[in-house]
This record gives C-alpha cells, sequence and structure tokens, in this order.
C-alpha cells in the first residue's frame, strides 16, 4: 500500500459501479503512486475490474465486500437505516475509524449527506456542511462555488462559514493565498438582497483578519467571467444556479452541432473551426471539474457525478488526496478562529 494519501471508494456508485470507480482509481493512481485504497462493494465485481487493470494498481487496493448498496432513489433516512451494512457506509466509517483519509462517492448525494454528517459530524464552529464544486470560468483559475443543495435555507452565520470553508477550499485547490470572494445577490448594491445577504456581507467586510479579499456582491451572469474565486450563497439558489448552468453548457453544445450539420459550407467550417470546438467540449465537460466538497464535516468527503467517467472519478480522488495532504480540516479550523466575535458581528451590522 502506498505512503501517501489512503483513500477509501464506495465501488458501487454512480451510474456504472465498479466498471467506472475502478478505472477511476486506477488512473488517478498512475498519476500519483503513493495513493492506496479501500474499495468496498461487491467483491466478485471488484476483482474482476482490478484484472483489467494489472497487478500493479492491485497491489495498491484493498477490497471490503459488501452485498448490499445505496440505490438512486432512495431517500437519505431510509439509507441510513442501512448504513452499516452498505457500501457507502462502510466507505464512510472507515474515514470515521482513521482508516482511511478520505471517502469519494459517485452514489446518491442525500444518502451521502445524511450518513457523512450523522458519521463524521460537523467541525467545532461549523453549523452545518456545505457542498462545495468548482465550475469553469473564462479566467485562469475555475470559481468555487458553495452551497449547491446541502441547505435549502440559510442564516448570516451560515453564509459566513460558508465563506470561510470555500477560501480555504479555493487556497487548497487552485493554489490561491487570497481568493477572492463574493456573496451571490440579485444586485451589485449594497441596499439589495435579504436581511441575511446583508449582514453576511456587513461580518465579511469587518473581518480583515481572514485569508480572503471579500468584494461583496455578484450577480448570477457575472460568476464565470474569471474575476471571482469563490461564490457563496444558499444551497436552493446555488443548486438552481448550477443546474441552470449546466443545462446552458449542454443547448451550447446542441446548438453548435445542429449549426454544424445545416449544410455543405456548415460542415467545411465546422472543420476549420475544430480546435476551437474541441477547446469548448473540453471546457465544458463535467468530468473535468467533477469532484464535489461536503466543507465542514470532520472528514474528506467527496462526491462524484454519477454520470462521471474514469477521468472524472480519477479528478474527484485527485481532489480528495490533494485536500488530504494539504490538510483542509486544519485551515478551516484556523481561519475560523479569525471570524469576528459575535459582539463585532452586531456592531458590524448596525452599520
Amino acid at each position: 500500500m502506498g505512503s501517501g494519501p489512503r483513500i477509501a471508494i464506495d465501488a458501487m456508485g454512480g451510474d456504472s459501479g465498479p466498471a467506472v470507480t475502478v478505472a477511476g482509481a486506477a488512473r488517478a493512481w498512475r498519476r500519483r503512486k503513493d495513493l492506496s485504497f479501500l474499495l468496498f462493494g461487491d467483491q466478485a465485481l471488484i476483482e474482476a475490474e482490478l484484472k483489467r487493470e494489472g497487478s500493479d494498481f492491485a497491489s495498491a487496493c484493498r477490497i471490503i465486500h459488501s452485498d448490499d448498496q445505496i440505490s438512486g432513489e432512495e431517500r437519505p433516512s431510509q439509507a441510513l437505516r442501512r448504513s452499516k451494512t452498505t457500501s457507502m457506509g462502510q466507505a464512510i466509517a472507515a474515514v470515521k475509524a482513521k482508516e482511511a483519509d478520505a471517502v469519494v462517492s459517485a452514489g446518491n448525494t442525500g444518502a451521502l449527506m445524511a450518513m457523512a454528517k450523522l458519521a463524521l459530524r460537523t467541525l467545532p464552529g461549523i453549523d452545518r456542511p456545505a457542498l462545495a464544486a468548482m465550475m469553469p470560468t473564462l479566467g485562469d483559475n475555475d470559481v468555487v462555488m458553495l452551497d449547491l443543495g446541502a441547505n435549502t435555507e440559510c442564516d448570516a452565520n451560515n453564509l459566513v462559514q460558508f465563506a470561510v470553508m470555500g477560501a480555504a477550499y479555493s487556497r487548497v485547490v487552485l493554489d490561491l493565498p487570497e481568493p477572492r470572494v463574493r456573496l451571490l445577490n440579485i444586485g451589485t448594491e449594497a441596499v439589495k438582497g435579504t436581511d441575511e445577504l446583508k449582514e453576511a456581507a456587513a461580518i465579511l467586510s469587518a473581518a480583515d483578519s481572514l485569508r480572503m479579499r471579500f468584494d461583496g456582491f455578484t450577480e448570477g451572469d457575472k460568476m464565470s467571467r474569471g474575476d471571482i474565486d469563490v461564490v457563496v450563497t444558499d444551497g436552493f439558489s446555488g443548486n438552481i444556479a448550477l443546474k441552470t448552468m449546466e443545462g446552458t453548457a449542454r443547448f451550447v453544445g446542441d446548438l453548435i452541432r445542429r449549426a454544424f450539420a445545416n449544410s455543405i459550407r456548415s460542415k467545411v467550417g465546422f472543420l476549420i473551426s475544430r480546435p476551437a470546438t474541441r477547446l469548448l467540449r473540453s471546457t465544458l465537460d463535467p468530468n473535468n471539474h467533477n469532484g464535489g466538497v461536503f466543507l465542514g464535516l470532520n472528514g474528506v468527503v467527496v462526491k462524484s457525478h454519477g454520470s462521471a467517467n474514469d477521468v472524472g472519478m480519477a479528478n474527484a480522488i485527485r481532489v480528495a488526496a490533494r485536500m488530504v495532504r494539504q490538510e483542509i480540516l486544519e485551515r478551516i479550523e484556523e481561519d475560523l478562529g479569525h471570524v469576528p466575535s459575535r459582539q463585532t458581528k452586531r456592531a458590524a451590522a448596525a452599520q
């Protein structure tokens, strides 16, 4: 087994199960061979996939058999009752028991969140965990956005905690010493938005010792310009924004394909512009940005797209490994110590 991060994999998660999860783990391992894996799921299916990847990779893996798995349609409350017998629940338990440093699953998002929160609890100073992910921009870096659906209603304290966690995550994954952070709002003016947004903005503006640059509010159409590193919002708005962006990406791709298929001239134009369309396809491919993270838990939990291929799974694993190497949990705890006290918060909100 490798000397680097130990990653617990819910091998049965996702649309394709072990065929993708094992291949993705192998791809990540070939890039960083200090990784090692605990593979939870059907032993016979996992072993068959390991044979395809070769004995060198298999030596970096240990299989923990599980007959049970969580379906995509299962309610979190139902999944919780079977956490001890399912591949997902056992993979999370390995992190709790310190047998693994992180867990990666492409399975049911609600079940993963519920199980992880119950087993691992939240970090001191964090009220609620948030789901964060990276989205492409026109700039040099992706933008980190949270929350993407874990919390439909949030108060000002939740939003401030999300900002702290998102900034720490951005520093780790994007190597940004002082991420530019903004709150998603219906306008950029200070007078716009809910009371919760205004209070959160006042608190963050007063927290000048945090390792971030709080730049106020942003609107939805400006998130992908490349001048923001972290976008903070509640899970209701964040999930709508995420699905809208994903739908727009598919719409643009389909529109381009239809335009190029209209005539002989269009097809010739496609051949000429193939490098540009290839770049567009790569930028919009969710596999290249795969790996949502449940920030705020007392353990590293990464959610892969259920439809991700082996490239996407490998990216999710690399995100998890980097969070472990860069000690993301310790960074978040340290940064929370720089959030203003309650008295400072009230004074800032009253200004």
